[in-house]
């Protein structure tokens, strides 16, 4: 599983006193950008790559501007031209969850502008 400490800034909260949803879309979207590129598949980079193609989020304790948190990310699934990814917002002392996010992937070829499978290559760098 993939961490990744998020460092939270002013304009992240909202006037609730509270982290901002939207904001807490980012830290998943930095969260996946950067379990990819750990793996050596930066997502920006290459001709396969894989597109977000549904998305749910559950929201489940407030973050506050002086939380420490981090972002965890791993690959539950693999599909022939999908993967499932799962997301959690944790606060870093307690471990708990702040946020939960599923996210299902489409292998893509931006060359070809079409769906395509999962490299095994691919499948075996995002396999904790």
């Amino acid at each position: 599983m993939h961490s990744l400490p998020i460092q939270i800034r002013f304009n992240d909260v909202d006037q609730m006193g509270h982290v901002n949803n939207a904001v807490i879309m980012e830290y998943f979207d930095l969260g996946k950008s950067t379990f990819f590129a750990a793996a050596g598949l930066p997502p920006e980079e290459g001709d396969f790559t894989v597109m977000i193609v549904h998305l749910e989020v559950d929201f489940v304790a407030q973050i506050h501007y002086h939380d420490r948190i981090e972002v965890l990310t791993h690959v539950v699934r693999f599909g022939t031209k999908s993967l499932t990814v799962e997301q959690q917002v944790v606060l870093s002392d307690s471990r708990q969850v702040c946020a939960k996010c599923t996210t299902v992937m489409s292998g893509y070829l931006r060359s070809e502008k079409r769906s395509a499978a999962i490299p095994d290559e691919v499948r075996q760098r995002l396999q904790d």
